[in-house]
């Protein structure tokens, strides 16, 4: 199916939820979808018979400046189509909903995206640090972070 059908499909259900479609070049085809009916939204992508996407392939977690934002790059083994999912959150309360229950492969991103960027996943059954210790303090891909001079008395920048 082409992202045309699956956009008509996605707006037919769910409405303003699916807030727009962007097939303008360079950047890959996706669409932007509101946070609060995420999981909805990717239950069906998953579930229905002419969209099947069983497989995620990535999922990133971004700093766009104003906001923060995932990134969902999704496949359907069975039926062989791509499409990329956006959300975006603003940076004061960054949650969106785990879609841990639907793609089993999102675990282990979704916690990489909230040590690295500060998205908590709501939902997700360990939503703990998964590359930076426990104690590390901000989030270290956020465009406005700081590296610490220190971490437990030892250097961390290199010059």
């Amino acid at each position: 199916m082409e992202l045309n059908g699956i956009y008509q499909l996605l707006k037919d259900k769910f409405g303003d939820a699916v807030i727009e479609m962007n097939d303008q070049l360079p950047v890959d085809p996706f669409i932007l979808i509101s946070p609060e009916k995420l999981f909805d939204i990717c239950h069906t992508l998953r579930d229905h018979e002419q969209m099947q996407f069983d497989y995620l392939m990535s999922l990133s977690g971004m700093d766009n400046g104003e906001n923060l934002g995932v990134v969902y790059h999704l496949y359907s083994m069975t039926l062989k189509h791509k499409l990329v999912v956006k959300v975006a959150v603003p940076k004061d309360e960054p949650v969106v909903s785990s879609v841990e229950r639907i793609w089993k492969s999102a675990d282990w991103h979704e916690r990489e995206a909230y040590d690295l960027v500060g998205i908590s996943f709501e939902g997700h059954h360990n939503m703990i640090r998964i590359l930076c210790p426990y104690d590390w303090e901000g989030y270290p891909l956020r465009k406005d972070y700081v590296t610490p001079e220190t971490y437990h008395g030892m250097k961390i920048g290199y010059e």
